[in-house]
């Protein structure tokens, strides 16, 4: 479990590819001697596991699922990373609740300057869209941000000065991908009402006195 605020940014010191599978090599900018192996990270917002440290470097595991949900299978060596060590109990949730389980990839599609921060339009596919409100949340790169406005392909969020500062995203260019985390109550609450729209229809369907087996015994099925 995450909060979106990133640590900082780390550089891919080495990319392996290991059938579809690959592992990164990344120094953080923060002291190695605080992480264990077999501990969560987020890198770019994906939740991986800590696999070895050596020197100043950490290396992780990337499956071909995750490699197949995110930005991930496109890094090289010298390339920048946002991260994030898992929220600790006694931390202060800053943030929002983030898993690192990205759902999709969305695309930089405008960016301009308002002030002394930056506008960035996101998009994003419908069934990503659908889990997005106004002022709700989500993160994008790993990067806890607050919804401006929606759209029915994408979103509007604000990069203020800090948030610039401390992470990848102001380098990256219109037309670049990013990872994309929608907020995780919003697909839960849909999970549990769809669940229970079936479960009303099953309830229906058994007050009507229709089943798979009385279809059968009517001759509508073998």
């Amino acid at each position: 479990m995450f909060t979106g605020l990133v640590e900082g940014i780390g550089s891919v010191r080495a990319v392996k590819r290991m059938g579809g599978d690959v592992i990164l090599t990344i120094a953080p900018p923060f002291d190695v001697s605080a992480c264990q192996v077999g501990e969560s990270i987020a890198v770019d917002g994906v939740c991986l596991t800590v696999t070895g440290i050596k020197g100043n470097t950490i290396t992780v595991d990337v499956s071909e699922e995750s490699l197949s949900r995110s930005t991930l299978g496109h890094l090289k060596q010298g390339d920048q990373v946002n991260l994030e060590r898992a929220l600790r109990l006694t931390d202060r949730l800053g943030g929002h609740l983030v898993l690192g389980h990205v759902d999709g990839i969305g695309k930089i599609v405008k960016k301009q300057p308002r002030g002394r921060s930056w506008l960035i339009r996101i998009g994003m596919a419908p069934w990503l869209t659908r889990y997005t409100i106004e002022k709700g949340s989500i993160a994008v790169d790993g990067i806890s941000l607050t919804i401006n406005r929606c759209y029915p392909d994408g979103v509007e969020v604000n990069i203020i000065p800090q948030t610039g500062k401390e992470t990848t995203l102001l380098s990256k260019k219109v037309g670049d991908p990013v990872n994309i985390e929608t907020d995780l109550i919003g697909k839960y609450v849909e999970r549990l009402m769809l669940g229970k729209e079936k479960e009303e229809d099953n309830n229906r369907n058994k007050e009507s006195g229709l089943s798979a087996q009385m279809l059968k015994t009517l001759g509508f099925g073998e």
